[in-house]
């Protein structure tokens, strides 16, 4: 099983109007006008997807999990009333395995992120680069200023419905659990998107990508990967809470030691607190995983930079459930009182 970042998106900040805005002779411009050329390139080989499923020279897998994606992107915008647009109507097949490498900093005595600041999205606590030298570059340079880091690939991004997203060949490498929850999660980028609200924004996709997921493959009868869908969730929420208990742990831990001359404290502390995080992974936590592999307890990155980024996708994850379970579980009405709720003052 591949294992899938968080709820497997990432919104590209560098398509929306940015070059307007910074000139291509700034670091910020280059680096827009480097993601307005990828992103221009994967329009350019987009084919159709009603197509290409009925193309015999197009593999039966591939077709199956084209018409799956097809079902899914209705499914969102018939039942969830989610913004479908163009979007998931076409395929581009990209040239290698790895889509965009999104990276993360964090300082290492103080649970503080690196954030940046794009046009229209705001100000947002990753950065993704389709340039691996580039992202390996930034990675070293935050690394020498004393941050943790945490540079990792993900399979797919939203324009937010500005342009007309394509699914690629890195999501259809996912299995059909992981794909109708990336079409979903996407797509509810399209209906909200907060500026300067990431660790909504993610979650909240996330809770919607695998609630909706689920429901779509009930809809169809598909048992076997509704539960696999739902099963996943779980083990998000589950992660998710340990993740807030970790972070709350290193919270209470740097506080006890202000100022400058509590850095070396706060250092060991921190030590303190990831050592108890991977005792309890491994005796605790790993165990009551169900769709995660068996080395993830003993092997996953533990780190600020790491941890601040499964925040953003794993934030509050119960508390999404229970706003549905509160709306009868009817998803389309929970949708709406959580982007509701999110915007009241």
């Amino acid at each position: 099983m591949r294992v899938r970042w968080g709820g497997v998106g990432i919104v590209l900040l560098a398509i929306l109007g940015g070059l307007a805005v910074l000139a291509a002779a700034t670091p910020s411009g280059r680096y827009l006008a480097r993601a307005g050329w990828e992103e221009a390139k994967i329009l350019r080989g987009r084919r159709d997807i009603a197509r290409m499923v009925r193309d015999s020279a197009v593999s039966p897998v591939v077709r199956g999990k084209l018409q799956l994606v097809l079902a899914a992107r209705a499914y969102a915008a018939e039942s969830l009333g989610l913004p479908a647009k163009q979007s998931f109507t076409q395929f581009t097949q990209l040239a290698t395995d790895t889509l965009v490498l999104v990276l993360s900093g964090a300082a290492r005595d103080t649970l503080a992120p690196v954030t940046w600041w794009f046009p229209i999205v705001g100000r947002v606590p990753y950065k993704g680069y389709f340039d691996v030298r580039e992202a390996q570059r930034e990675e070293q340079r935050l690394r020498d200023a004393g941050y943790d880091t945490y540079l990792r690939p993900s399979p797919a991004f939203s324009t937010l419905g500005w342009f007309n997203d394509p699914l690629l060949s890195t999501t259809l490498a996912s299995d059909s659990s992981d794909i109708a929850n990336t079409v979903v999660h996407e797509l509810t980028h399209n209906r909200f998107y907060a500026p300067g609200g990431a660790i909504f924004n993610e979650s909240f996709a996330n809770f919607v990508g695998a609630r909706g997921g689920a429901a779509f493959f009930r809809s169809r009868g598909d048992t076997v990967n509704a539960v696999r869908t739902e099963q996943r969730w779980e083990d998000e929420k589950r992660l998710g809470a340990f993740w807030t208990r970790v972070k709350d742990s290193l919270e209470l831990a740097y506080a006890a030691h202000p100022g400058p001359e509590g850095r070396a404290p706060r250092l060991a502390a921190r030590d303190s607190v990831y050592g108890w995080a991977r005792r309890q992974l491994v005796d605790s936590v790993g165990p009551q995983l169900r769709t995660f592999p068996a080395w993830y307890a003993a092997r996953v990155r533990l780190d600020n930079a790491a941890l601040l980024a499964r925040r953003v996708y794993m934030s509050d994850l119960a508390g999404f459930d229970r706003v549905w379970e509160g709306q009868g579980r009817d998803l389309k009405a929970t949708i709406a009182k959580l982007i509701a709720d999110y915007r009241k003052p």
